[in-house]
C-alpha cells in the first residue's frame, strides 16, 4: 500500500469539509421543516441520486460491482451511513453534542483493534499514543465542563458508543472495497443502502415541503461540500493509507469544527480548547512524521 503524502492530505481535507456539515445542518433546519432524522434520510437519498445519475450518464461501467462485494457495500451503507446517522442524532438528543462527540471519536481505537485482529495492521506504540492524544484533545475541544458535568445514563452511553462503532464501520467496510472500485462507485452503493436503511423511519411522516430557495441552497451545500466531496476523498485515502491511520487522522474534524463554531456562531474558545486542538494535531503529526520517516 502506498503511503505518500496525498493520502494524509486527502483525509485532512475530508475532515475539514466534514466539519462544515454543522453549518449546513443548522442553516437547513432553521430555514425549513426538516427534522434531524428526516434531514439524515433526505441527505443520504439525494446523495445517492446525484451520484447514480452522474455515473449512469458519464461512467456507467463504474456502476458494476462483483456479487461478492455486495455484503461489504450493504454493511458500509446500512451500518456506516444509515445506522450511524440515526444513532448520531439520538446520541445528541440523549447526552448532548459535546459528550456525543467525545464518544464518537473513540472509534479510532475500535478501528485500530479490528484492523489489527482481522488484517494484521500493526498496533504500534505510536498508534496507541496518537489515539490517546487525539481522544484527550477531543475531550478538551468539546469542553471538559460539559463532558464532566453531564449525567450519563446507561442508555445514553450505549447509544453513544454504538454510534462510534457504526462510525468506525464506514472505515472498516470501506477499507475492504476501496482498493477495487472508484470512490464514486463505493459512495453510490453506500448511500443507496444507507437511504434504504432509513426509509422505514420515514413512513407516515410528512415531507419537509414546501422548501424555500434558501433551504435548497444550504441543503445543496450539505450534499456536495459536506458529503460527496469529503466522503470521496476519504475513500480515495483508504487506497493509500492503513485504515487505522486514516481513522485517527479523521479525528482532526473536531478541531476544524471548533474553529468554524468560533468564526460563524461566535462560540467562545477557552484556553483548554486550544490545548485540545494542539493535542489532536500532535497526534496527527506524530502519525504522519513517523510513517513517512
Amino acid at each position: 500500500m502506498r503511503t505518500d503524502g496525498r493520502g494524509y492530505l486527502l483525509v485532512l481535507g475530508a475532515a475539514a469539509l466534514w466539519s462544515t456539515s454543522g453549518l449546513f445542518i443548522r442553516w437547513t433546519v432553521a430555514s425549513s421543516g426538516f427534522t434531524p432524522l428526516s434531514l439524515a434520510f433526505w441527505r443520504d437519498l439525494t446523495t445517492f441520486l446525484c451520484l447514480f445519475a452522474s455515473l449512469a450518464l458519464l461512467r456507467p461501467r463504474w456502476l458494476r460491482v462483483a456479487r461478492r462485494d455486495l455484503p461489504w457495500l450493504i454493511g458500509l451503507g446500512a451500518i456506516g451511513v444509515g445506522t450511524f446517522h440515526v444513532l448520531w442524532n439520538l446520541a445528541i438528543l440523549y447526552i448532548g453534542y459535546a459528550p456525543a462527540t467525545v464518544l464518537l471519536y473513540s472509534s479510532p481505537a475500535f478501528v485500530a483493534i479490528v484492523a489489527w485482529l482481522v488484517w494484521q495492521e500493526p498496533l504500534t506504540r505510536v498508534k496507541v499514543l496518537a489515539i490517546l492524544l487525539t481522544l484527550t484533545g477531543c475531550v478538551l475541544v468539546a469542553g471538559p465542563e460539559e463532558v464532566v458535568g453531564i449525567e450519563l445514563t446507561a442508555s445514553g452511553l450505549l447509544i453513544g458508543l454504538t454510534a462510534a462503532l457504526a462510525y468506525g464501520g464506514f472505515s472498516l467496510f470501506g477499507r475492504q472495497v476501496a482498493p477495487r472500485y472508484t470512490p464514486w462507485t463505493v459512495l453510490t452503493y453506500g448511500f443507496g443502502f444507507g437511504a434504504l436503511a432509513l426509509l422505514p423511519l420515514q413512513f407516515g411522516r410528512p415531507g419537509p415541503w414546501p422548501a424555500t430557495g434558501e433551504t435548497w441552497l444550504w441543503f445543496a451545500g450539505l450534499v456536495l461540500a459536506a458529503t460527496i466531496v469529503p466522503f470521496g476523498a476519504y475513500l480515495a485515502a483508504l487506497q493509500r493509507l492503513p485504515v487505522s491511520v486514516a481513522s485517527i487522522l479523521a479525528a482532526s474534524e473536531v478541531v476544524f469544527g471548533a474553529f468554524i463554531g468560533y468564526a460563524f456562531f461566535a462560540e467562545r474558545l477557552q484556553g483548554w480548547q486550544f490545548l485540545g486542538a494542539a493535542l489532536v494535531m500532535a497526534g496527527v503529526t506524530l502519525l504522519v512524521t513517523r510513517r513517512r520517516g
